[in-house]
């Protein structure tokens, strides 16, 4: 039950195809929207119900494999548990079913980056070292591959705890803020989701959290587990960390949570330095594009939330001081508050360019008097307006604080358009 565009659906249908069960994926998007997962599984057996899912096909499963996106209050759902039909998660079955040694990562932001950076580590010395979960890639796709005791790095979003009924062998939280409220409606309903996290962990287990972090340091009360703290007021003496070429302090805590996640797993000091050296970041996440006529192109696509884009313009005004920035921004509204954000924006006297949306709207009204707004309709149109208004020195960046669905596949497709724009603008200028 949801197939998405992220992968993580393919790779499910894939996995109980091959184990010769009869699959049927239902989506409320249409075939022509799922074009690029159908393609992945041409050639395979399987049946498709798109566009709207059907009660008959809730009735018809032994078992249904709901997407992290469904919410469990789903009608179509409560028709199966009404009829004892169980519902299960990949996650979940990943559990039950692969006898691995499970690092889980999870926070409002930083979790795919420290992910990357624990498998990273990891993968230095222990080669069978696995990356799945939040990601796009689904762990069922990679159980053929796992023996017990492999190591799974799994990047857990709150949705993908919900279910969760065992916990990680290491969890590391990053960080908790205000996201995803459309969904949970309260923060506290919010905070309820990341707990799943460390919840079933046994004494035996490890639970690495962020001491900077106010919310997160009051988990450690309600574990079992043994708990170790990193801060990014704290580096390790023992360790150099002049490779490590991220900038920013929110990159610097993910890197010490990923430290500590390698020591606790006997890595030694001068394979983590060395690993350090050639880990580039992760697309889509404060990354780097291009440089045209002096003026440098950041996509941080994945800056959902005003915090994200808040940490986006600290650290790379810290890192070009001398440069005005311009964002791209806008789109759905998730809830959340933009005041700190629209107090960032006037106090750096940044350039908006606002995409089409709900959030944009909630934006514009946090900033009643703010003359730098340009409204524009598409991701090209704001790649062009963005590149009249920059000069040399300057930064575009497009870090939207908000959700992509009016407009994008999703968040990545959203990226994407942003590179080809910048791409397509670097070749208007030669």
């Amino acid at each position: 039950m949801g197939l998405g565009l992220h992968g993580g659906g393919v790779g499910v249908a894939k996995f109980f195809y091959k184990q010769g069960a009869d699959v049927l994926v239902t989506d409320l998007k249409t075939e022509q929207q799922l074009e690029e997962s159908v393609k992945k599984l041409k050639g395979l057996k399987i049946k498709y119900s798109l566009g709207g899912h059907k009660e008959a096909d809730f009735l018809w499963a032994d078992l249904i494999i709901k997407n992290p996106d469904v919410p469990n209050s789903s009608p179509y759902l409560e028709i199966a548990r009404k009829n004892n039909i169980e519902v299960e998660t990949d996650i979940n079955l990943f559990f039950k079913l692969s006898g691995a040694f499970i690092i889980g990562v999870t926070g409002t932001k930083g979790k795919s980056t420290t992910a990357s950076l624990i498998y990273h580590l990891l993968k230095s010395k222990y080669k069978k070292t696995f990356l799945a979960g939040n990601i796009g890639v689904s762990p069922l796709d990679l159980l053929p591959k796992i023996k017990p005791g492999d190591k799974v790095v799994l990047e857990l979003s709150s949705f993908e705890l919900e279910d969760l009924t065992q916990s990680p062998n290491i969890a590391v939280i990053t960080n908790i803020m205000p996201d995803h409220l459309n969904r949970y409606g309260t923060m506290a309903e919010y905070l309820e989701s990341k707990k799943a996290i460390f919840k079933y962990q046994k004494s035996g287990d490890a639970l690495i959290l962020n001491n900077d972090d106010l919310i997160v340091r009051e988990f450690a009360k309600e574990s079992v587990a043994k708990v170790i703290f990193y801060s990014a007021e704290k580096r390790p003496s023992e360790i150099n960390l002049e490779n490590f070429k991220l900038f920013g302090r929110h990159n610097l805590s993910n890197l010490l949570a990923a430290i500590e996640v390698a020591k606790l797993l006997k890595v030694q000091n001068e394979i983590i330095e060395k690993s350090l050296k050639n880990f580039k970041g992760i697309p889509s996440r404060q990354e780097f594009i291009k440089e045209i006529n002096g003026v440098k192109y950041f996509n941080d696509t994945t800056a959902t939330i005003p915090e994200a884009v808040i940490s986006a313009i600290e650290s790379l005004s810290e890192e070009f001081p001398d440069g005005n920035i311009f964002l791209i921004c806008g789109g759905v509204y998730k809830g959340v508050e933009y005041k700190k954000m629209s107090e960032k924006i006037q106090e750096k006297n940044i350039g908006l360019i606002m995409l089409p949306g709900s959030a944009s709207d909630k934006i514009k009204e946090s900033l009643p008097k703010y003359k730098k707004i340009n409204e524009v309709s598409s991701m090209q149109e704001a790649v062009k307006k963005a590149s009249e208004l920059a000069k040399n020195g300057d930064l575009v960046i497009l870090s939207p604080a908000a959700s992509s669905f009016n407009m994008f596949k999703n968040e990545f497709d959203r990226g994407n358009q942003f590179v080809e724009a910048v791409k397509k603008l670097s070749k208007n200028r030669i």
